[in-house]
Parts: structure tokens; C-alpha cells; sequence
């Protein structure tokens, strides 16, 4: 049973804050920081967050990056296993790793613990300690947003699989790309998954290392949570890296079954605003209409599909057309290698002109193409299972996903290659 703990807060003016709370036996402890940063603006050079280090009982238990800015916002982090008895969290501003002028405030903080025999318990327990990519730190980029879990089975067997969420990707796939094929421009990769006993105890465990290699974990635990850190431009992990930045984000548990990853950014949307933040600030948007290079528009100008793909020697775009206009724009923007060529649930954007609304959407179109695959001929044909086509929104002023504009109006179908369906919208 989920018990949430008494806390006091003792301010102490430039100091840390102190926070304390009790427990009567051992557990899993999460802290629930609602925190500020007057001041910043993640989408602004030099005055993008505070970075806030905690310590339990005087010893370090990690950093929170306040990238919501300047609002009250809840940040959880999970404090390991903590014995019984009186303990004190402090929370400062890390004067090394903050932007400048960028200031501190905790508004609130709340304790839950968890013992053996609670759900979330595994969950929790095993969650991994995440450090930064050392070439991010002092950079403010490709922040770890986020951590979720699955909670699945294997042969019998449960494993919970965590996933991060990160602000940004520096390396692997373009800008550009990434809208095309992923319908965003965050990083979303699975970073370690354990097998557990019925204790919630972990068996064996395994995480992403290097060109997406599935490894076993050998590394160091603290009590049953992993070390890793990132170690690729593209936010693939290592048991070895380490750097002056530490994260222990508490994990949210999600179902992926009947959807795409990326709704999981739908229920977090203030993901969708620091991505667009920190594009804004590394100069990665351009005006629409424009090109320059791998640079794409405002992430409110596209139109985002959530769909369940089966393909076979193919890839799946989507088009879009206007009321009282005759042209169409597209996901892929003419490029095969920028069409969705992956199974199961997948997200897309299509770019369309800026203050587009549903009402205005008069077609849809689904396109099947011929795709390569690695290192192979190129086949004569194939074909594209589109199971469903889940919902297609806008995002909103604030970056917050807006009600869905069309969905697929039939049962799964089939189309061959070369082959675009189209699907009138009815205006509403």
C-alpha cells in the first residue's frame, strides 16, 4: 500500500533546503519536488535552468534539471533503498552546472516509500541510475526528460523494461528524419530491462549499448539499481560512463500495447514544449516555406498520425491536402528513405502551413513504397498492412496534443506498393 510521508521544510536562505521525513522500516523512497527556476527559459542561451543537487543525509543522491522553467512543476526522483529512522533530504542550486541568473525555488516536497509486496515496488527498485553524456554537461542538451516502464513477460518470466525520454538527439538521425519517421524530434530509447523474481529482485538484467547492441549488465548496483550513464551522441548507455551530473528519475509505468511510445509525450506534454525549446535554441527551425538544410519548421505546423504498421519490402507515407487548394504535402517530403518502413505502432508529421486547423484538412492519403533493405537489391515490389490509423492532431498554442482530426474509417486493409489510398475528411 502507497503511504505518503509527513515532511518539514526548513528554508535556509542561500543554502540548501532541508526536508525531512521518517520512515518505520526499510523501503524504496521517491521525493516529489515541486520546484521552479525564476528566471530561465530553456529556449534562451545562457539563461536555459538551474540544476538542482541533492543530498540524503548529507551524502549526494543526484541532480534535477529544472527545464520546466519559470512554472511550479512537480519533478520526481527515486532516493534508493532507505533505512528506517529519521532522514533529511537537502535540495541547492549547483552553482557549477546552472545558467546564470537562473534561481532556485522549492515550493514543495512530498515522500512516498515502497516495500516488497507493492505493485510499483519492482518497478522502482530496479530503476537505473542515469548520468549524463559527459558532452552534454554545461550544455543543456539532450536532458533526460523522462524515464518510463513496461511491465512484461517473457516465457513465463516478468521483466520490467525502462525507457528514457530524452530533450533531443545529437547524433544518429536528422532533424528532418526524425519528424518523418518518428513524428518528433526527442530521443525516445530503451535503456535496461531485468528480469525479477518474485521479490521483485532482479535475476539478470541487460541494457542498449553501443550501434542499439543489447548487452548483459555486469556494472554496479546500488542495492538492485543499475549505474549507467549515455555514452553516445545518439543516447546509447554503458555500465563504465559517468560524469558530474547524475539523474535518478523516478519511473512512470505505462501499457504500450494499443499505441505508439510516443503517447507517452502525450500525457507529459510539456516534453513537446522543451523539444521545441531546445530546437529553437540550437537554431534547428526555420521560417515555413524555407529550406535550410536539415532544419524543420515549427513543430505546431505539423500534422502528427499514430499508426499500426505491417511492412513487407515497404514503408508507409502519409499526404495531406488543403481545402480549395490542389496540392498535396507529404511526411516523407519525397525521400523513401524518410518513409515508415518499421512494424507496429509508428508516429509521423506532415508540415503544413502555419495556423492550419482540422476543419481545413479535406484529404488524407496513405501511400505504400517500395523500401530497400540494408545491404540488399532493391525488390520489385511489396506491400504495406495498415492495420489502424489511431488518431491525427495538431499540437495546441502551448505545445499540448489537440483533439484528434481523423482516424481510419474501415477495418485494417492491404495496399501493394505504388499504391496510395485516399480518404476524404468531413469537415465539422
Amino acid at each position: 500500500m502507497l503511504l505518503l510521508l509527513l515532511l518539514v521544510s526548513v528554508a535556509s536562505g542561500v543554502a540548501a533546503e532541508r526536508h525531512t521525513f521518517r520512515l518505520e522500516r526499510e523501503a524504496e523512497v521517491v521525493a516529489d519536488l515541486e520546484m521552479s527556476s525564476p528566471g530561465s527559459d530553456w529556449g534562451k542561451a545562457g539563461r536555459e535552468a538551474a540544476l538542482a543537487t541533492l543530498r540524503l543525509d548529507s551524502a549526494p543522491c543526484g541532480n534535477v534539471m529544472l527545464y520546466a522553467g519559470e512554472r511550479r512543476f512537480r519533478y520526481s526522483v527515486f532516493l534508493g533503498r532507505v533505512a528506517a529512522g529519521e532522514h533529511a533530504l537537502e535540495v541547492e542550486r549547483d552553482p557549477q552546472h546552472s545558467a546564470a541568473g537562473c534561481g532556485l525555488v522549492v515550493h514543495a516536497a512530498l515522500f512516498r516509500h515502497f516495500r516488497r509486496g507493492d505493485p510499483y515496488y519492482p518497478v522502482l527498485a530496479n530503476a537505473p541510475v542515469l548520468y549524463a553524456r559527459p558532452n552534454t554537461v554545461g550544455k543543456f542538451t539532450d536532458v533526460p526528460l523522462l524515464m518510463y516502464c513496461e511491465r512484461l513477460e517473457e516465457k513465463g518470466r516478468p521483466l520490467v523494461q525502462y525507457t528514457a525520454i530524452y530533450s533531443n538527439e545529437d547524433g544518429g538521425t536528422s532533424t528532418r528524419a526524425l519528424v518523418a519517421r518518428w513524428g518528433r524530434t526527442t530521443d525516445i530509447d530503451y535503456v535496461y530491462r531485468a528480469w525479477v523474481d518474485a521479490r521483485g529482485a532482479p535475476v539478470r538484467g541487460t541494457y542498449q549499448g553501443k550501434d542499439h547492441k543489447e548487452l548483459p549488465y555486469r556494472g554496479t548496483r546500488e542495492a538492485a539499481h543499475p549505474v549507467l550513464g549515455v555514452s553516445t551522441d545518439n543516447n546509447m548507455v554503458a555500465e563504465e560512463a559517468r560524469s558530474a551530473i547524475r539523474y535518478q528519475l523516478a519511473p512512470v509505468v505505462v501499457n504500450l500495447t494499443k499505441g505508439s511510445r510516443e503517447q507517452v509525450m502525450d500525457q507529459h506534454p510539456l516534453t513537446y514544449q522543451v523539444m521545441a525549446q531546445e530546437l529553437t535554441r540550437e537554431g534547428k527551425l526555420r521560417p515555413f516555406g524555407t529550406l535550410e538544410g536539415e532544419n524543420i519548421s515549427d513543430p505546431r505546423n505539423y500534422l502528427y498520425f499514430e499508426m499500426k504498421l505491417a511492412n513487407r519490402n515497404s514503408g508507409v507515407a502519409v499526404r495531406v491536402r488543403r481545402r480549395g487548394e490542389e496540392a498535396w504535402w507529404s511526411s516523407h517530403l519525397g525521400r523513401m528513405d524518410y518513409a515508415i518502413a518499421r512494424d507496429g505502432w509508428v508516429r509521423t508529421g506532415v508540415e503544413l502551413p502555419p495556423g492550419t486547423t482540422g476543419e481545413q484538412v479535406a484529404e488524407i492519403g496513405l501511400e505504400c513504397l517500395v523500401v530497400r533493405p540494408e545491404r540488399a537489391r532493391w525488390p520489385h515490389s511489396g506491400a504495406c498492412l495498415v492495420e489502424a490509423v489511431k488518431q491525427a492532431f495538431f499540437l495546441s498554442p502551448d505545445y499540448a496534443p489537440g483533439p484528434s482530426v481523423w482516424n481510419l474509417p474501415a477495418a485494417s486493409m492491404v495496399l501493394p506498393t505504388g499504391v496510395m489510398r485516399r480518404f476524404e475528411v468531413s469537415a465539422k
